[in-house]
């Protein structure tokens, strides 16, 4: 039973599940470090490459939902244990791929056992504890998928410079199986229901309607640009192929910088902590438009964009658990849904314009998708603020923890 879960083992859930979302973000964005390796070898385009990190995203989309409410009643250990032997059984694949094919069919296997990730995992992991400080808990968790392009990423992109490409999806494998076995392991076996992150603190299904729309335009705005940061960095700032590492270690810094911040305000300021890092990221993104020629100012937008990521990640994700109008994993399928409608988005257009235009508009286009999630937030809080129809929600309610 939930109830019998202690203090010491909800901290080593954590820790388990934040190393499964560090490896599942890893694997998502690997194609964008391994781009200009990835192409050549199985003798495709850069956009073709592209198209792994929106097409995997396009799955997770059309499967969240779906394969949450077909699992609803399965033991949570089981389920999760199971999605990181799918991770690593398809990551072996990606490492064995003999064609490109072959590669996009181990993503999508991929893509599905994320999808499943996503939708279970932040209620799981959250539920031992209390509200008051689920912010804090939210972040922590987050900081494994913040951590992935910090270090995930630019090892990989290390890796596969160094060994080849195959090699950084092997070792993903070898990751996903160790982990595997920790939740197993640790994670206790009780019906979902019984998780005490199992409904949201304060249902509001209009204001969590508007949470979705804006969360898809504010990562596609995001992704538009990061898919193909590195074709940026090459050619329009001019940096050499040995910097990409190095850049891409910064931008995922700056993004652990930015999720710690938003431990110290989701749970005091949480409206607060999604218009902020929208804020910060749209005005980089039109930096790094203006002035993304300048080395010095290209690496000053770049880690801003990651701090402005990772942030409004987090905050995304602990304005679910309260705004949840139902059960939070399915307001967590939705917001996974979200999130990787704007990856696909963000990722498409960006594909679409590479090619025709170059990389530095997808900055612009960027930066316009961004300020329109976070016009959309604004303007849903000043309603709120002049007597609208949404209930006020500032702290989140001090109702009893469930101690596990």
């Amino acid at each position: 039973m939930a109830s019998e879960v202690s203090p010491r083992r909800a901290r080593a859930v954590l820790v388990a599940l934040s190393l499964a979302a560090f490896a599942f973000i890893t694997t998502e964005l690997l194609p964008v470090g391994l781009l200009t390796h990835i192409a050549p070898d199985l003798d495709r385009s850069r956009s073709q490459v592209g198209l792994l990190v929106s097409g995997y995203a396009v799955v997770v989309v059309l499967a969240s939902v779906p394969l949450t409410r077909l699992t609803q009643r399965i033991p949570r250990r089981h389920l999760l244990g199971a999605t990181m032997f799918l991770f690593a059984v398809a990551n072996a694949a990606a490492a064995l791929a003999p064609t490109y094919a072959v590669l996009a069919g181990s993503r999508l296997v991929t893509a599905l056992a994320q999808a499943m990730f996503w939708s279970v995992a932040t209620a799981t992991v959250i539920g031992p504890f209390p509200v008051a400080v689920r912010g804090r808990a939210v972040a922590l968790f987050a900081t494994g998928a913040t951590l992935a392009p910090v270090l995930g990423v630019p090892l990989g992109t290390w890796l596969g410079q160094q060994a080849g490409w195959r090699v950084a999806f092997a070792a993903l494998a070898g990751a996903g199986l160790a982990i595997a076995a920790a939740v197993f392991v640790l994670l206790p076996s009780y019906p979902p229901a019984a998780g005490g992150a199992a409904r949201g603190t304060a249902p509001d299904g209009r204001r969590f309607a508007v949470l979705l729309i804006a969360t898809a335009l504010g990562i596609g705005g995001f992704m538009t640009l990061q898919t193909y940061i590195t074709p940026f960095l090459l050619d329009i700032s001019g940096f050499a192929d040995a910097a990409l590492a190095p850049l891409l270690f910064a931008a995922g810094t700056a993004g652990v910088l930015g999720t710690l911040a938003a431990a110290r305000t989701l749970d005091a300021r949480p409206i607060a902590s999604l218009l902020t890092p929208l804020s910060i990221g749209t005005a980089a993104l039109f930096g790094m438009y203006a002035l993304g020629t300048l080395r010095h100012g290209a690496v000053a937008f770049l880690a801003a964009i990651g701090l402005a990521y990772a942030a409004f990640g987090s905050a995304v994700q602990n304005r679910m658990l309260q705004l949840a109008p139902g059960s939070t994993d399915i307001a967590s399928a939705g917001v996974s849904t979200a999130f990787n409608a704007g990856i696909a988005g963000g990722s498409l257009l960006g594909g679409t314009l590479l090619p025709i235009s170059g990389a530095r508009p997808l900055a612009l286009i960027g930066g316009l998708l961004t300020l329109a999630a976070l016009t959309l937030l604004a303007a849903d809080t000043r309603l709120r603020r002049s007597g609208g129809s949404a209930p006020t929600i500032g702290r989140p309610s001090a109702s009893p923890a469930v101690t596990r």
